[in-house]
């Protein structure tokens, strides 16, 4: 499939304007990992903001005492190493291709010089960055529901009248 026709299908990019996408196509470039690929690795270095146009990925982090422990799988549409893209290019878990996996990559630094030159491709890249990252804090609130589900802690809320905050986040 032609990288034109990968990045239209892509969910993350189908909100920007059709004569913006050369300006994007120009900058990516088609990955693809077979299954078991390590994408990025958690303390090192990595530069490439990446789409996933198919296949899952499974994030995990080092636990101690527990070793390395999934935090999330990430399909179609999902975002990985976006960090690559705010200049935070250490990467915070490891990325391993569950199956086989293509994504749509751009080096972090040539798509954010794009959007501070273009600023309406900065708005529309950046809009979507902040809704796939609230997406991604409510998947990781709901998994931390999982995980102490058993141990649910029991908060007193009249502690929390008058203090500044939002006593649901």
């Amino acid at each position: 499939m032609p990288l034109t026709d990968t990045v239209l299908q892509c969910e993350f990019l189908r909100a920007i304007p059709r004569y913006l996408i050369p300006k994007l196509t120009n900058l990516a470039q088609v990955r693809v990992f077979p299954p078991g690929a390590i994408l990025f690795q958690e303390g090192v270095t990595h530069g490439e903001f990446h789409i996933v146009a198919g296949g899952h990925v499974r994030l995990d982090m080092a636990v101690p005492g527990r070793g390395r422990v999934p935090i999330l799988t990430a399909g179609p549409g999902d975002i990985l190493a976006w960090s690559a893209l705010v200049q935070q290019k250490v990467m915070t878990s490891t990325a391993v291709a569950q199956e086989a996996v293509r994504t749509i990559a751009f080096d972090g630094d040539a798509l954010r010089q794009l959007c501070e030159g273009n600023h309406e491709i900065g708005y529309y890249v950046m809009k979507q960055l902040a809704a796939a990252l609230s997406h991604r804090l409510v998947a990781t609130r709901l998994q931390l529901l999982d995980l102490f589900a058993e141990q649910v802690p029991v908060v007193n809320t009249a502690s929390l009248v008058g203090r500044p905050g939002d006593p649901e986040c």
